[in-house]
């Protein structure tokens, strides 16, 4: 197993490398900055805009009863501030034989799960003593409704609502001659039951000093240990994102990023 897990991680390494590209943001699967499924205490650069997508394998999703098959997502977010970072996450359905959809969409994407996210960054690393960490919350999917009708915030149980959590976040990182170290630690918390959150999650990355737009990722989100890793290329414009949940479950992505303020900000975004 350990061996599989170096092999994917040396192929990958080898693919990145084809590319060059400068920035070394983590972007979680939702489209918020953060590490893969885990949040962190990191906001980009104000006025940053991103536009990104993934495949999901489905053991990514928390619900079977809705999905249990692979499937897509797609999102936009923006930091209105360099402490303020909201974004807007569609993940596509299909008809499934449940009751609910008819025949005609069993096996096809015939709708999407919509849900909003938002983090607040009250503190940045370093801002009252050298070594003090980044200190942010923040929530996914706080409220439901049918269509564009955002008014219920009865997220509990397995019903709407499948990305709800709320959140506190940690995050440090350490400079070595290796490269940079960012530690991350966070509380969630949640009142689903297909699944339920309420306990820790911790995770690191490492961008080497020899090739800092290559970023490896290892994480526990409170539910499961996952690995990845993400790529910058362009000037940041884009990055790739490679993920191994559970160690062994693919799912990838790709995000735009530009700042609206112009002058390429998001580049020393931290």
């Amino acid at each position: 197993m350990i061996l599989d897990l170096i092999k994917r991680f040396c192929v990958l390494s080898v693919f990145f490398s084809c590319f060059h590209g400068m920035g070394y943001a983590q972007l979680m699967t939702d489209g918020l900055t953060g590490l893969l499924h885990m949040p962190n205490a990191e906001v980009q650069r104000s006025g940053t805009f991103m536009l990104g997508g993934n495949f999901l394998d489905k053991h990514n999703l928390p619900n079977d009863k809705w999905w249990g098959y692979d499937t897509y997502s797609y999102y936009a977010s923006i930091a209105f501030f360099d402490f303020l970072e909201v974004s807007y996450t569609c993940t596509l359905f299909k008809g499934k034989n449940t009751g609910f959809w008819p025949q005609q969409t069993w096996g096809k994407f015939v709708n999407q799960d919509r849900h909003f996210s938002g983090k607040l960054r009250l503190l940045k690393e370093g801002q009252w003593w050298q070594h003090m960490p980044a200190l942010a919350l923040g929530v996914n999917d706080p409220t439901t409704g049918a269509g564009i009708d955002y008014k219920d915030m009865a997220v509990d149980g397995d019903g709407n609502g499948f990305f709800n959590r709320w959140y506190i976040a940690l995050t440090k990182h350490i400079n070595t001659q290796a490269g940079e170290f960012g530690i991350h630690a966070a509380y969630l918390y949640n009142r689903r039951t297909d699944y339920p959150l309420n306990g820790p999650a911790f995770g690191l990355n490492f961008c080497p000093a020899f090739h800092k737009e290559l970023n490896f990722i290892a994480e526990y989100d409170a539910k499961t240990i996952n690995i990845g890793a993400t790529y910058s290329l362009w000037s940041d414009h884009f990055n790739l994102l490679f993920e191994l949940q559970q160690c062994k479950y693919i799912s990838a992505g790709l995000v735009y990023k530009v700042n609206l303020l112009g002058g390429n900000q998001w580049k020393k975004w931290r």
